[in-house]
């Protein structure tokens, strides 16, 4: 059986996105203190600087990731989330790859990243590793914090 996938711009404010945002959320709090967490609450997603994709498999909406441009060259992925019961089936490499595409059809030449450094984002410091990205040191607003990692990549 083929399945259609689509990763395309939408509203994070979309009315089925409800369960992606439960969980993102619900995995954000679940080993990170709250002064360590850097998600953008739902409404702060519609901004003229982010871009907000979703991607669906036959039409249900499965995964999202944002990308909030931090100046003209420089980008940082923000939000970006797979429902569990999705995951193994490389989808979060595909949101990856169309998200680095379309930073660089925009024009940026830097694409940048906050992730956890505790063994639960284990795997997506691995993602982030083989697409490219390496750490570097705290960009933008943050600042240095024994509970994240902060990786970039050149486009």
């Amino acid at each position: 059986m083929t399945q259609s996938l689509s990763f395309t711009l939408e509203s994070p404010l979309t009315e089925d996105l409800g369960l992606l945002f439960q969980r993102h959320t619900a995995e954000m709090h679940a080993d990170t203190p709250p002064e360590s967490i850097h998600m953008m609450p739902r409404e702060t997603l519609v901004s003229p600087d982010i871009d907000f994709f979703v991607l669906r498999r036959d039409g249900i909406a499965v995964g999202m990731a944002a990308l909030k441009r931090l100046d003209p060259m420089h980008g940082e992925i923000k939000s970006m989330h797979v429902l569990a019961e999705a995951r193994g089936a490389g989808l979060s490499r595909l949101m990856l790859d169309r998200l680095s595409d379309h930073a660089r059809q925009s024009g940026l030449t830097r694409l940048s990243l906050e992730t956890g450094a505790q063994a639960s984002f284990a795997a997506a410091r691995r993602l982030y590793a083989r697409g490219g990205f390496a750490e570097c040191p705290p960009f933008g607003a943050y600042q240095p914090d024994p509970n994240s990692v902060f990786m970039t990549r050149m486009l």
